[in-house]
């Protein structure tokens, strides 16, 4: 109990402090529309995903995430349209972001596309710090935390600069840096500060032959107040159909991948991660799973399958 009143402690110290609070995924390459809107439609047709992760097994009170999105372009193929429902829960603390996503794109060369994105919605914050039973009574670190539930809208935008074989982009999902108060009365200074996250991604499909590519993928996630946040990963696609790969989180973790797509339009993959910080003495790695589904009727007109 002493360890998961200590768990819960540090995570509120992490969020009063302005440190990281947008969910990491292993699998950020195939979660790109949860934080650049820009992506949009940039797949050429409906695509669906979900994620699931959870994080630092065997730990109590240890952070779990999922995400659900869509997105698909419209009719002229310049505009795309998306949805974003992420939950992110550590200890007693949760929120659900819930964001409609536009894109438009510009058709720089033949092949080369330059897509600005903007997204819009909501922060469910829930933090139920009343729930926990602390070591000592009348903990003034917990005391007076009185709400349980609140919504505050915010705002995002984006770029995608891509190609059929790399793409690059920047964004920030949530601008407005929404303060939520905690405690119940003018004098408790405990609260939550949203913080303004900025992602960086890039990826490039290089065909070494017809039976073998490999797909090297990078995001750079920057937040005021925290270490940045770098992952680099390597996968490698067998005959388009299974995939294994490698990354590194610098700093925190390594991590394995594997994918098989089942069909042209069916894909699952599945990372685990190992904690290389001090934390790995209390936990027994991370599991996250991928299920990635893309609706379309007429395959003479769209390329199959879709690498990014």
């Amino acid at each position: 109990m002493k360890k998961l009143i200590l768990f819960f402690a540090m995570s509120l110290v992490a969020f009063t402090m302005n440190a990281q609070q947008d969910p990491q995924f292993s699998h950020y390459m195939y979660n790109t529309i949860s934080v650049n809107p820009a992506y949009a439609g940039s797949r050429g047709v409906l695509n669906i995903t979900g994620l699931h992760r959870s994080q630092w097994i065997g730990l109590e009170g240890a952070p779990t995430s999922q995400t659900l999105t869509l997105n698909t372009p419209l009719r002229n193929r310049k505009m795309g349209v998306g949805l974003s429902v992420v939950n992110d829960k550590i200890g007693p603390l949760n929120q659900t972001f819930i964001y409609g996503d536009y894109s438009y794109t510009v058709r720089l060369t033949e092949k080369l596309k330059l897509a600005f994105g903007l997204k819009a919605g909501i922060n469910w914050f829930q933090p139920k710090i009343s729930s926990l039973n602390t070591i000592q009574n009348n903990d003034p670190s917990f005391v007076g935390s009185t709400m349980e539930s609140v919504i505050k809208p915010n705002i995002g935008a984006g770029i995608y600069l891509h190609r059929d074989d790399w793409y690059i982009g920047a964004s920030s999902p949530r601008l407005v840096q929404n303060k939520f108060n905690l405690g119940g009365s003018a004098n408790d200074t405990t609260s939550v500060l949203e913080e303004r996250h900025m992602f960086f991604i890039a990826g490039y499909l290089w065909t070494v032959n017809p039976q073998l590519k490999l797909k090297p993928t990078a995001q750079l996630k920057m937040v005021q107040d925290a270490p940045m946040s770098i992952d680099a990963t390597l996968e490698a696609l067998i005959r388009n159909k299974f995939s294994i790969g490698a990354g590194l989180r610098v700093g925190d973790s390594f991590y394995g991948m594997l994918g098989y797509q089942f069909t042209d339009q069916f894909r699952v993959g599945f990372a685990y991660d190992y904690t290389t910080t001090r934390l790995q003495n209390v936990n027994n790695g991370t599991v996250e799973f991928m299920l990635s589904y893309d609706f379309y009727f007429n395959n003479d007109k769209l390329k199959s399958p879709r690498y990014f």
